[in-house]
């Protein structure tokens, strides 16, 4: 259950273990580079990093916890810290 006395905070600052429910994806996102020139915001969402999906950080690579692999909606998917950072998260009661 989400705890509702805690607002969102980026996924990036999350810890291996932790779950929480996707608040929302920040619009003002570096474009990737694409023919479409999508942006990382536009897409995480494609991913499945949507409002109300449940995530967990499944690991948090050491030394510098980059890249974190985070699991959504059954895919596990490695994320840079800054395109994690783009994923506004309302953890879990007691993860974080």
């Amino acid at each position: 259950m989400t705890d509702p006395t805690r607002g969102p905070v980026p996924m990036s600052t999350l810890h291996r273990g932790a779950r929480a429910t996707v608040h929302g994806v920040l619009e003002h996102t570096p474009v990737i580079g694409d023919a479409l020139h999508s942006t990382v915001g536009q897409r995480l969402v494609e991913l499945g990093f949507v409002h109300g999906a449940e995530v967990e950080v499944v690991e948090s690579m050491w030394p510098s916890g980059d890249p974190l692999a985070v699991r959504v909606r059954g895919s596990t998917f490695a994320l840079r810290r800054l395109e994690a950072a783009a994923v506004m998260v309302v953890p879990v009661n007691g993860a974080s």
